[in-house]
């Protein structure tokens, strides 16, 4: 007599196990990350996740809710920040610190392609490392990391990278400005152009004073509005060198550029649409703002629990060197531009 099959199972049996895990790790992350703020939630999440990924060793029942977390949950957590960005608003009051944000910019991605050239270090990473430096620390590299598909090891390391210096970058920048006398906006200026992360920035700018700390809240926000562009830019170079497998593999017809457009930052287009617009009430944005910050973290401890820290150990030290030389670079070439044109 034939046993009758048993049902496939359901999505929230294949994936409710790596959610539960996921939110597990973000829940404490959350909490030491309002706990210590300089450190932040993400930090927390991704460390939270990498150690328990590889003290544990979680089975492979959780991996189909992890990978969920680290692609899909990512992709939302970008659309729900751009409901929180008034791109008119922030365009136009930081319309005078966008010269030295395009110079700085362009300065990160030279520096990040001279040095992973020179210590060879793997060219996804090297993008990564690259963006999260030039515009937005972990936001940056999570928004393009559904363009690039990096190993999660690699988006796990650059965004281990970038956060070490953003909490570098909160407790000496302060002490440098003092010592090299600068004003408030001149600070303010620099903070924005040269710390990655947003928290960091605020954190920094307040520090030394309010005036700095509002001047580098907006000029962090106008920087941050360039992820657009440069997403946009990676996901024609991306379409371009598929195409140029498929042709190579003697298969033309297997591009389809609509296939991998990621049409996340179509929809973070629309949330700052909304939001410039004036369809989103000012009473909204505390809470906007706070799900946006609970599903990045879900999604960066969902990263963390995706890394092989044996992995992570093969790369080595490079990737570290490159951030701070990276970041060296980013930080001198905002005072020099802020210099010759007196601003400082």
């Amino acid at each position: 007599m034939n046993r009758p099959l048993s049902p496939a199972p359901s999505w929230i049996q294949h994936h409710y196990a790596g959610l539960l895990l996921t939110a597990a790790v973000a829940a404490v992350a959350l909490v030491l990350g309002h706990w210590l703020p300089l450190v932040g939630g993400p930090v927390f999440g991704i460390v939270l996740g990498i150690v328990l990924k590889n003290l544990l060793a979680p089975g492979s029942r959780f991996d189909a809710g992890i990978r969920f977390g680290g692609k899909q949950v990512l992709q939302w957590s970008i659309i729900a920040l751009g409901f929180g960005l008034s791109l008119g608003e922030v365009l136009k009051t930081g319309m005078s610190s966008l010269s030295v944000t395009l110079v700085t910019m362009s300065v990160a991605f030279l520096s990040a392609w001279l040095l992973g050239r020179w210590l060879h270090v793997d060219g996804k990473m090297t993008v990564l490392i690259g963006v999260g430096t030039a515009i937005c620390g972990g936001s940056a590299i999570a928004a393009v990391t559904p363009i690039l598909k990096p190993d999660d090891h690699e988006t796990a390391f650059s965004i281990s990278t970038i956060f070490l210096f953003n909490l570098v970058a909160v407790l000496l920048f302060p002490l440098l400005g003092h010592l090299m006398h600068m004003s408030d906006l001149g600070f303010g200026l620099w903070a924005g152009t040269a710390i990655n992360d947003t928290s960091s920035v605020v954190a920094a700018g307040y520090a030394y004073s309010d005036l700095a700390g509002g001047y580098a809240t907006i000029v962090k926000l106008t920087r941050s509005t360039l992820i657009i562009p440069v997403c946009l830019v990676l996901t024609v170079v991306m379409a371009a060198l598929a195409k140029r497998r498929s042709n190579t593999a003697g298969d033309a017809g297997g591009f389809n550029l609509g296939a991998i457009f990621p049409w996340f930052i179509l929809w973070f287009l629309v949330a700052s649409g909304l939001r410039t617009a004036g369809w989103v009430p000012d009473a909204a944005l505390p809470t906007l703002h706070t799900l946006a910050e609970v599903l990045i973290v879900f999604a960066l401890s969902a990263i963390g629990l995706s890394a092989n820290l044996r992995r992570m150990a093969a790369t080595g030290v490079r990737p570290i060197l490159l951030g701070l030389g990276v970041w060296v670079a980013v930080a001198t070439s905002s005072l020099m531009v802020q210099y010759f044109i007196g601003q400082l």
